[in-house]
C-alpha cells in the first residue's frame, strides 16, 4: 500500500514541477547514454580479442 502512495506522490509533484522532472530526466539519459557509450568502448578496445589468427604475435 505504501507503495501506491509513493508512486500517487511522485506523480503529483511531477505534475507540479514539469521543468524539473525534464532536467532530472535528461541527466538521467545522458549519464546512462555516456555510461553505456564508455563500456562498448572498453570492451570493443581492451576486452575482445583481435579479429586475426594468432593476434597475440602481432606487434605494434
Amino acid at each position: 500500500m505504501n507503495v501506491l502512495l509513493d508512486a500517487r506522490h511522485a506523480l503529483r509533484q511531477m505534475s507540479k514541477s514539469p521543468g524539473f522532472f525534464a532536467t532530472i530526466l535528461l541527466v538521467l539519459a545522458l549519464g546512462i547514454g555516456a555510461t553505456t557509450a564508455t563500456f562498448s568502448l572498453v570492451e570493443c578496445l581492451l576486452l575482445r580479442p583481435l579479429p586475426y589468427p594468432r593476434a597475440s604475435e602481432l606487434r605494434a
